[in-house]
This record gives C-alpha cells, structure tokens and sequence, in this order.
C-alpha cells in the first residue's frame, strides 16, 4: 500500500454568508499525479489555501505526511512545492538568482543549493537564459523560470494550479514532459487545468468538484463509465422525415435523436455496433446520407453531466 501524502477530512470554510468549501473529502497517495477539476468559483483555489495553511478553515482536518498542517509546520513545507498560476518572480533578479533565492528559503547549504539550482536550470532547459531577466524571456520561459523556482528544493509534494495558461504548444509540451519527469523522479503533484486533453494525458486519478463539494472521482476511464453517454454518432443527412426520426428512437441504447442542419445526431447510453444499427435502418428505409462519424465519451462530457457546466466558465 502506498502511503498517504494528502488527506483532507469534512474541510469547511465559509465568507460571510458564502460556503467556499463544503465537508469536502479528499485523500491522495504517494506517486499520485491527481488531477483536481472543477468551474471559476467551485472552491480548488479555497482547498489548495486551506491545504498550504495559507488560509484558516472553520471545520475539518487536512494532514499532509501524516502530520496536521498548521501555518507554523515549516518541516512539512519544506517539502511542498507550489506554483501557481500568477507567475511570481523577481523582476530584478536574472533567471538563475530567482531560482537561487526560492531554493535558499528550504535549502541553506551553499554547494547543495548551488547543484540543485543547476539541476533546476537544467531540468527546465534555461541554460541559455540563466542571465536573463524575467522581462527579456517569453511567456513560456517565464512559466519554465516559475516553475523551477518551485520544485528546485526537490520537493515530495508539488501543487501546479494552471501551469500552461497562455503558453505556447511547444513550451507547453515541455511542461507536461517535465510534469511527468518529476512524478517519475518520486514527487506527488496535484494539477488544476482548464485543459481537459492535459489532465487525460497526465492524470492517473481525477477529482471533479463544484460548489466545495467532491462531485466524483477516479481515472478518465473510471469516470467516462459513470455517464450515461457511451456514444454519439453524427451522420449528414440531406432529409429525415419524423418518423424515421422516431424509429431510431426507438434502437436498443439509443436515449437522442436530434436532426439539425442536414446532420443527424444519436447519442448512446450503451451497447456495440450501435453506428451499424443506425446505418443499417438508415439503408433499409433507403434513405442516402452522407459524412458518418462516431465519438466515444471525452472528460469535458464527463465534466459537463455532472457538473452542468463547461470547465472554461
């Protein structure tokens, strides 16, 4: 069994008359990279305060490494690292003296801290840059450069909130190879994204909260199950008179027909060969159609049917 690194009890915190985080329950083991979802103003910021200590909260528990997590645990800090979406850096330090800087806050020895911000350099790929100031690098650099400030101390646990916002796809790509490296290299890492294809790709387990609540959880596969959507088909139909629109209704797993626009589309709550059934009626009938396609379930339908809402809102 792998130990627990993260275990969040009944977390409540309130503004006012506002309840940001509502008995939310989370627990997160060694070697996890767990992807935590959820719309603007669901409460994964509130949770990842409340987790870092950085805020107080009226009820529940939160250890991390065993040990509660109090604003004075310095030793369990010491092995967090956070980044967070806002790049947070030092306009007047050149690249290597910010990563120097953040690595000095956990780690004083001077030979150690000067292998490990090397190493940070290295791993980022800012070897070119490390005399540059932050103004001089692209957004995607600058990610890198804040990014390496908060894993150089080599942290168990690493909190990315955003970490791709308005980069580009090559840094972007770098990013997630690096996500991985590190998660490889041992480090635990809870991610938040608003990039559904990013969680899917590097994610071994995915929680979707809303309203400060734990909606669902497990891997993409896991949750895609959970939904009553299996399949969509999409079909180009020039005419497709009522009934026939009834007929298809009424195929095993079929649950919507709609036909819009010359395209007719079916969604499936089950079954195989459920695209076979709807062109084999279509060719019985004699009725000609045209671009056929099928798609299987993605995360952001999944997030959508639980939610009701889109991620990007």
């Amino acid at each position: 069994m792998s130990e627990t690194v993260v275990k969040i009890e009944n977390l409540v915190k309130n503004y006012k008359n506002l309840t940001a985080v509502d008995h939310f329950n989370l627990e997160i083991k060694e070697g996890e990279i767990l992807g935590l979802l959820g719309p603007n103003g669901s409460g994964k910021t509130t949770t990842l305060n409340c987790l870092l200590s950085l805020l107080s909260f009226h009820e529940g528990k939160i250890e991390v490494f065993g040990e509660k997590m109090k604003p004075e645990s310095y030793s369990l800090k010491k092995n967090i690292g956070v980044i967070f979406q806002n790049v947070a850096v030092f306009d007047t330090l050149t690249v290597y003296e910010n990563i120097d800087f953040f690595c000095g806050l956990y780690i004083e020895e001077k030979a150690l801290r000067k292998k490990y911000v090397e190493e940070a350099i290295q791993f980022v790929e800012l070897g070119d840059f490390k005399n540059y100031y932050p103004k001089k690098l692209s957004g995607g650099l600058l990610r890198r450069l804040n990014i390496a400030c908060g894993i150089a101390h080599k942290p168990k646990l690493i909190v990315l909130d955003e970490p791709t916002v308005a980069v580009d796809p090559q840094s972007r790509n770098k990013i997630l190879e690096g996500i991985l490296e590190l998660n490889k290299q041992g480090a635990t890492i809870i991610y938040t994204s608003h990039y559904m294809e990013e969680v899917e790709e590097i994610c071994s387990r995915i929680v979707i909260m809303d309203k400060g609540k734990n909606l669902a959880e497990g891997t993409a596969e896991e949750l895609k199950r959970r939904i009553k959507n299996n399949e969509t088909i999409y079909i180009d139909i020039r005419s497709l008179p009522a009934e026939d629109m009834d007929n298809i209704r009424q195929l095993k797993h079929v649950y919507s027909v709609e036909y819009s626009e010359e395209r007719l589309t079916v969604k499936c709550d089950g079954g195989n060969h459920n695209l076979i059934h709807v062109m084999d009626y279509l060719q019985e009938r004699g009725i000609s159609f045209g671009r056929v396609h099928s798609e299987l379930p993605t995360l952001n339908d999944v997030f959508l049917e639980i939610t009701g809402k889109e991620l990007r809102d």
